[in-house]
């Protein structure tokens, strides 16, 4: 993917967005919005939506969020806040898409999430009801879990003892920037709290939500949490999967994704 960037204002300050355009050219196709981990970049999906794009024939818009890939880094002193995911679902992503002149009162897009992207996504469904065509969610978290933190801690002995560091250099500018911001909220103490159960309920656009079984961020509750709350929720759970839905059963992922959303067009 060739990158783009576009400039948005955030936090009354001029902030750079990456993103890049795939899949099919059409501008009546559908419209697929990719949200990353929170470790992840425009880099680190790969070639993954261009054949989700392919196999669904819609276009695709992938980026990294501030403080991820080749976007505006995070500054050192910034600690992120308890609220950060619903400032990236209620702040930076309209605003991206109003930069690039994505009209989603008349064509709404579809959100396609990971992990923390995953709960951006579906937060920016529960505001913007009106205004998304559909959303797809792998490994979302509504809660925080035990089996969450203590994974999240011993990534941060890899990133402090092992070559993680390093790995990330090659998907981010500042991989500090990316770690770090994550990282020490997700530790903070007060983020335990942290819970959009209730927020997801107003969701009205159609929902699947993906987990696999051996995801090591998350328990099945997440995504069987989401159903209970919005009715007709589509789950799959995966056999023989980690927290990367899109990437240990990339096949199965696509085949469901391009299925559901040929299935509801709009």
């Amino acid at each position: 993917m060739s990158s783009l960037f576009a400039e948005i204002a955030w936090r009354g300050q001029p902030t750079r967005i990456e993103h890049a355009w795939v899949g099919v050219e059409s501008a009546g196709a559908p419209l697929i919005v990719f949200l990353h981990e929170g470790l992840g970049s425009l880099a680190m999906w790969k070639d993954f939506p261009q054949r989700l794009c392919d196999s669904a024939g819609c276009r695709g818009l992938v980026y990294s969020r501030p403080g991820y890939g080749r976007s505006t880094p995070r500054a050192p002193e910034e600690a992120w806040g308890l609220d950060f995911m619903h400032r990236q679902a209620h702040e930076v992503l309209p605003a991206l898409l109003a930069a690039l002149g994505v009209d989603t009162a008349a064509h709404p897009p579809w959100l396609f999430g990971h992990s923390d992207g995953a709960s951006i996504a579906l937060l920016h469904a529960a505001r913007f009801t009106r205004q998304v065509a559909g959303a797809i969610v792998l490994a979302p978290h509504i809660l925080v879990e035990d089996l969450s933190v203590a994974s999240i801690e011993q990534a941060r002995i890899a990133y402090r003892e092992t070559d993680l560091r390093g790995r990330l250099a090659k998907y981010h500018d500042d991989p500090d920037s990316a770690f770090w911001g994550w990282n020490r909220i997700w530790l903070d103490p007060a983020f335990r709290a942290w819970s959009i159960e209730s927020e997801i309920a107003s969701i009205a656009c159609p929902l699947m939500a993906v987990q696999g079984l051996d995801d090591e961020y998350g328990t099945l509750e997440q995504i069987r949490g989401i159903a209970r709350r919005v009715p007709g929720t589509r789950l799959l759970e995966l056999p023989d999967c980690g927290h990367s839905p899109h990437r240990d059963q990339a096949a199965a992922v696509i085949d469901a994704a391009a299925t559901f959303i040929r299935l509801n067009p709009g």
